[in-house]
């Protein structure tokens, strides 16, 4: 099965069932015949730019993005999910609200490759590694292109 067929499964996956952890999915999928590790899921997860956003319940569910819904512009999820960032020498940590790191951090990756070496997302924390000599500024610069309440 490819990974295009697994993507549209988990978008249907999601679109009918409210899933509320990776374990819950990666069980689903493993019941639906795909074989895949954690890993894997979780790279599509990123991908896909799925978030975690919270139920009247109080708890949490997997969605896809407005604009994996093709509802809006996926720069939304930056404007909505961004709390703040903080560096520490070179390295960049940012902080989002729960559940919109790793959908983030997919934009960082995708549009700001050329200041950005690469992000690692947990759930609502970011590490941001930057290429060589790009100074702080051009790193809160290049996000400002999507991410316009950065520079608050």
């Amino acid at each position: 099965m490819t990974k295009k067929y697994r993507h549209k499964i988990i978008k249907e996956v999601l679109a009918d069932t409210d899933v509320n952890s990776q374990e819950m999915l990666l069980k689903i999928l493993t019941d639906k015949g795909f074989v895949l590790t954690q890993a894997t899921l979780s790279r599509d997860i990123k991908e896909l730019q799925i978030v975690k956003v919270p139920t009247p319940k109080g708890s949490y569910i997997y969605q896809l993005s407005e604009g994996m819904n093709g509802q809006d512009d996926v720069s939304h999820l930056s404007v909505i999910g961004f709390i703040k960032i903080e560096f520490s020498g070179q390295l960049a940590v940012m902080k989002t609200r729960p559940g919109y790191a790793m959908a983030i951090a997919g934009e960082i990756d995708n549009k700001a490759s050329e200041y950005i070496l690469g992000t690692v997302a947990g759930d609502d924390t970011i590490l941001l590694i930057p290429r060589e000599n790009i100074s702080r500024e051009e790193i809160i610069s290049s996000l400002s292109a999507f991410i316009p309440n950065i520079q608050q």
